[in-house]
């Protein structure tokens, strides 16, 4: 009997010793009709193979918040838009961070989103102007996507609040609003094939609406031009004009060096599973990781990247 209760004492204090040391890792991603997601669950899945962690994927109102949450420490890693990531460097209040988030810390690039501006066809909208007057989904409140458009339009001469009216709601919902007519467009800062344009174009007539080279000139660091090559989408029959901004997938200094190694690893390991998860993954490429950001690289992803000799 008593070498019973010291084996099952044994075997308790064994199972509570594995669970003080599992190591949480929450991934925050974006609206469940985005890219985030789709990528962010396949992410999750690979590092679920990390010793002793325990993770978690969790949808979010998209960029802005996940790097609040990082910097308060309630998440381990998150995607975010280059320039939301470079607002929250400066704690730009405008971009809604009260101070500088100087815990951030980048794990690597990922892949460019594309700001994607689609209207419905009966609207006759075909350029940024002829929104004038018009209903506009921007996406969350205070998400990078938001952010996108009111940069978009401040460069392009044109004031959001003077394009009529302009709704901050998700992907999925302007989705829906487009196609029982109380929508006329949509701009959605995402990766290419974003299943929520595709359920539109899939099932409406549309137009993507070209943002000219000029306002991207005008936008600047961290926007570069870029093209959404004909055939995207359905009725897209012409590569259309616009702007890029990179993806990053970010972390803080509260998370261990040994752990964002791990993340980093088996990140890049695993690229082909991403690629599975959604079109946008075939972009992610290892020798893109170290593309210049606006905040540092973690120590734990220096050492993998020093390791492949990305960097010396």
């Amino acid at each position: 009997m008593k070498r019973r209760c010291i084996a099952v004492f044994a075997s308790t204090l064994a199972l509570w010793t594995t669970i003080l040391r599992a190591e949480p890792i929450t991934v925050l991603t974006g609206g469940s009709s985005g890219v985030y997601y789709p990528l962010g669950v396949a992410i999750g899945m690979v590092y679920a193979d990390i010793p002793d962690a325990k993770v978690r994927v969790e949808t979010t109102d998209g960029s802005v918040e996940n790097l609040l949450r990082l910097q308060q420490g309630s998440a381990q890693v998150a995607f975010a838009l280059g320039d939301a990531l470079m607002s929250a460097w400066r704690g730009d209040g405008d971009a809604g961070f009260s101070g500088r988030l100087d815990r951030l810390r980048v794990v690597g690039a990922l892949y460019p989103n594309y700001i994607q501006i689609v209207a419905t066809k009966a609207s006759g909208i075909r350029g940024l102007t002829d929104l004038k007057g018009r209903s506009l989904a921007v996406g969350a409140p205070k998400s990078g996507t938001e952010l996108n458009a009111r940069a978009i339009f401040a460069a392009a001469g044109l004031r959001l609040e003077s394009l009529g009216k302009v709704e901050t709601i998700p992907f999925a919902e302007s989705t829906q609003r487009m196609l029982t007519n109380e929508l006329d467009a949509s701009l959605q800062s995402a990766g290419l094939g974003v299943t929520s344009i595709r359920e539109l174009t899939d099932n409406s007539d549309t137009v993507l609406v070209p943002v000219p080279p000029s306002v991207v000139k005008k936008l600047g660091s961290p926007f570069r031009p870029a093209t959404i090559p004909a055939d995207t989408y359905r009725g897209q029959t012409k590569p259309v004009s616009t702007a890029s901004v990179m993806n990053y997938l970010v972390t803080s200094t509260m998370v261990s060096d040994e752990l964002v190694y791990q993340m980093t690893r088996r990140l890049f390991d695993s690229v082909d599973e991403l690629t599975i998860a959604h079109r946008a993954g075939h972009e992610i490429k290892l020798a893109a990781a170290v593309s210049r950001s606006p905040v540092p690289l973690h120590p734990g992803a220096l050492k993998y990247y020093r390791e492949k000799g990305l960097i010396k």
